[in-house]
């Protein structure tokens, strides 16, 4: 079952995935963006696991509100605000509850991705998060009800994958929409955070879990 406990002990490795991450992120974002990412997605999953740790609340949702609220307030930027609409999605639905199952934290984390889509005006194929968000929620969907260690797996896989799919789209939201065609080839840095998010999860579920995203053949 995923308790609050669960929760903090996946937003740590998250943050530990994130800061390992930095200088790449940092990269992928000068080629088509501000170059900020690594700093800001750093600083704002670090914040949240400082913030997690200190805390005492068992009730899921309220948990992930103040994970929100606490990363769009460290990582004032896009993906900060576009990562906060997902976590608060996904509070909404699990407000008043102190453990859930697999299928449940699937359940929240697909109104977590559709809360993105309405707000962002976006979907799948566009170079974003949700080319990573999209199949990992989904392979986790098909596997629910087997083995968690094998689900969060196969999410993390498909997270890597959709990632690396990026490098083949064209830009059409935010800054690296400006660079039109020339983006082609470069692998949104967006997308590489939802990766190493489910490669995070992954790693809690089973330490021995390969870091796939380690490592992205279309930089």
């Amino acid at each position: 079952m995923i308790t609050t406990k669960s929760l903090t002990k996946a937003f740590h490795e998250i943050s530990i995935c994130i800061s390992k991450n930095v200088d790449k992120l940092t990269k992928l974002d000068q080629k088509c963006g501000d170059g900020d990412l690594g700093l800001s997605m750093s600083n704002g999953f670090y914040a949240v696991d400082t913030f997690l740790a200190a805390s005492s609340e068992i009730d899921l949702g309220r948990i992930l509100m103040q994970a929100a609220n606490t990363l769009n307030e460290a990582a004032p930027s896009s993906l900060g605000t576009i990562l906060a609409i997902g976590l608060s999605g996904m509070a909404k639905q699990l407000r008043g509850k102190k453990e859930i199952s697999l299928s449940a934290l699937t359940d929240a984390m697909q109104t977590g991705v559709q809360a993105i889509m309405k707000r962002a005006g976006s979907k799948a194929g566009e170079k974003t998060i949700l080319d990573a968000l999209i199949p990992a929620v989904d392979e986790l969907k098909r596997y629910s009800n087997s083995n968690e260690e094998r689900a969060y797996h196969a999410a993390a896989e498909a997270a890597a994958a959709g990632a690396e799919e990026t490098a083949n789209m064209l830009a059409v939201h935010g800054r690296a929409a400006y660079y039109g065609s020339q983006g082609i080839g470069c692998v949104d840095g967006g997308a590489v955070v939802g990766s190493l998010i489910f490669e995070a999860i992954a790693i809690c579920a089973s330490p021995n879990h390969k870091r796939k995203a380690d490592v992205f053949q279309n930089e």
